[in-house]
């Protein structure tokens, strides 16, 4: 017989599983096994969903009836609806502590099938993309995740707009795909598949349809999650189980909501339009469909995702307001749901003076613009993540720049700034604040899906309070966008501040696309000057150079530099030396950089 303490518990825990049934303004799904696991390789194969602020998930979880937290297991595999190249991997261990990684991939998760897997065992937990292992976890917590867990899958809408993004009702609804899953039990030295052949198969189910026997569909929600769990919405639809989430009136496998346009923009040729849900082809590629007044529309094409539309013009007046009206693009449904007319502002592109310099996790501060979120209406900005703010009474070796590696972002996922297409320079700032010892932040940083830095320990490169600072050089863009990704490989990932200087390059048929070495030039600081300035440089290939500086008629008044130099950073003085004019006027001068048979003209100011 229960004593009165388990009677309590027994109705907490019911209350939990069933807030308000049905009460949420939308429902999801989830699936999951009746039989609980300890240890074993699990495995699926899913093509996700693409909507902001929601996941798809395939994961494992110890359902604790006392304890609270402290008996919290949990694997996940997550794949959240705001990126297009993430999966998200975490370990979420007795008192909720959570031990995130995020995987940037080369491919796009909801747009095909892909098989994920993870193995959990006594000594690691690895994770599998398509056969490969890809990240793998033995802390000291590996040893707290051995509680016996239950398997699921599940859709859900969340109120964490920081992990998550934000979620949008029109673009309901979304659906995740489960083609297949199946387990393997752990069997060190006597098994048949998995990491040394230590496991051994046990079943997969192909989902052709519900085997009540293994599987039970939840019918409950929870704290931060925006919709109710319900049995119709975990469907079974030619061979695949299919999650769906949806609103509180057309739940299921069903689709009666039209396309919605999101937002525009324009990079003064081109206009792209985002719709919140896949589009169909030939509807979205129809020039009859777009309206923007006073601008010729020449062709349409969309994009892989089925979901960008971008629309090549005549040419958009710099500096003007744009609207764009859009009406009659279909989804994908039979029979097709037709958008109405729907006006959208075009953002203009971001008018920058380079070099672009963030103070991420901080306010403006030295010429470093402030952090903020990236959004549809920003130029640039963070994805995940907090802010952390030391004392200004910190001292930072390594720099004159105390206050930009005093701010950080810590946990941070993604940070896009949006640029014209081109060849960029990046610096990437960083500084142990927290740390006192090595192997306690590792991470990595992809620079446009690339691993630019592989296993960075910032106390082990500079030790505490320190700056470091990582270049990243020939980053190409040809899509307006920067991206700049973090992957945890112990605790979590931060940056402190980012510079992003465009390269100066020629073009020339037949020479690979470049006339001449790429080079950066920078603004002469300070500017207005009196008496002297600093002119810098920095050559990411050796060359011949040459530095002059003209009066604002055009005559030569000095030549600082006039030599072969290698790859490198440099920085004159001027006026300086006995090649330099004793006195300036008051007015306006010009200095011109020549590296090879490429040059750069910039003008400076005397102010006496």
């Amino acid at each position: 017989m229960k004593n009165f303490s388990q009677i309590i518990v027994a109705v907490v825990i019911t209350a939990f599983f069933a807030i308000a049934a049905h009460a949420k303004d939308y429902k999801g799904a989830e699936y999951r096994t009746k039989e609980s696991f300890t240890y074993g390789r699990f495995e699926a194969r899913i093509k996700s969903s693409e909507r902001e602020g929601m996941l798809t998930s395939f994961f494992t979880y110890h359902e604790y009836s006392s304890g609270g937290s402290e008996n919290w297991n949990e694997i996940d595999i997550e794949i959240l609806g705001r990126y297009s190249n993430d999966v998200q991997f975490n370990v979420i261990s007795p008192g909720q502590i959570n031990h995130v990684r995020h995987e940037t991939v080369n491919f796009n998760p909801a747009l095909d099938y892909h098989t994920y897997a993870f193995e959990w065992t006594p000594a690691y937990i690895a994770w599998f993309i398509d056969g490969a292992e890809v990240y793998r976890q033995t802390g000291a917590h590996i040893a707290q995740i051995n509680k016996s867990q239950k398997l699921m899958m599940n859709i859900w809408n969340q109120s964490y707009p920081d992990w998550s993004g934000t979620f949008n009702p029109l673009t309901l609804p979304a659906f995740a795909y489960y083609d297949w899953t199946q387990y393997a039990s752990y069997t060190p030295g006597a098994g048949n598949t998995g990491t040394g052949n230590n496991f051994t198969f046990q079943w997969k189910d192909d989902f052709s349809s519900w085997n009540q026997s293994r599987w039970e569909k939840a019918t409950h929600t929870f704290d931060g999650n925006l919709c109710d769990f319900i049995h119709a919405n975990a469907v079974f639809v030619d061979s695949a189980l299919v999650l769906c989430l949806t609103n509180s009136i057309n739940t299921g496998y069903t689709d009666k909501n039209p396309p919605v346009a999101l937002w525009a923009r324009h990079d003064s040729t081109n206009i792209t339009v985002r719709f919140g849900e896949e589009v169909d082809k030939t509807s979205a590629e129809d020039l009859s469909n777009y309206t923007v007044t006073g601008v010729i529309l020449q062709s349409a094409a969309l994009a892989a995702d089925k979901k960008t539309v971008t629309i090549t013009t005549s040419g958009l007046a710099a500096g003007s307001t744009f609207i764009i009206v859009v009406k009659g693009v279909k989804d994908l449904v039979q029979p097709a749901n037709v958008m109405a007319s729907k006006t959208l502002l075009i953002n203009n592109p971001p008018q920058w003076v380079f070099p672009i310099k963030i103070n991420v996790g901080g306010p403006a501060a030295l010429g470093y613009m402030a952090d903020q979120g990236f959004a549809a209406a920003t130029q640039y900005g963070y994805l995940d993540g907090a802010a952390s703010v030391y004392s200004s009474t910190i001292q930072i070796a390594n720099t004159s720049d105390d206050v930009i590696f005093l701010s950080d972002r810590y946990s941070v996922a993604r940070y896009f700034v949006r640029v014209p297409n081109g060849e960029y320079y990046i610096k990437l700032l960083f500084a142990e604040n927290y740390y006192t010892s090595p192997d306690k932040r590792v991470f990595d940083v992809f620079v446009n899906g690339a691993k630019s830095i592989a296993g960075l320990d910032i106390f082990k490169a500079v030790g505490k309070n320190a700056a470091l600072t990582k270049i990243v050089n020939n980053v190409v863009v040809t899509n307006q966008l920067i991206e700049i990704g973090f992957g945890g490989l112990v605790d979590n990932a931060l940056i402190n501040g980012i510079v992003i200087e465009k390269v100066t390059t020629g073009v020339l048929e037949g020479n690979n696309g470049r006339s001449g070495p790429a080079y950066i030039l920078d603004q002469n600081y300070p500017n207005p000057f009196n008496p002297a300035t600093n002119i810098s440089y920095r050559l990411l290939e050796a060359a011949d150079v040459r530095l002059k500086i003209f009066s604002n008629l055009g005559e030569q008044i000095a030549e600082p530099v006039n030599q072969f130099q290698q790859a490198g950073e440099y920085s004159v003085v001027f006026p300086s030396g006995s090649n330099s004019p004793a006195k300036l006027s008051t007015g306006c001068y010009f200095y011109k950089l020549t590296v090879g048979n490429l040059s750069t003209v910039k003008k400076m100011i005397v102010l006496n």
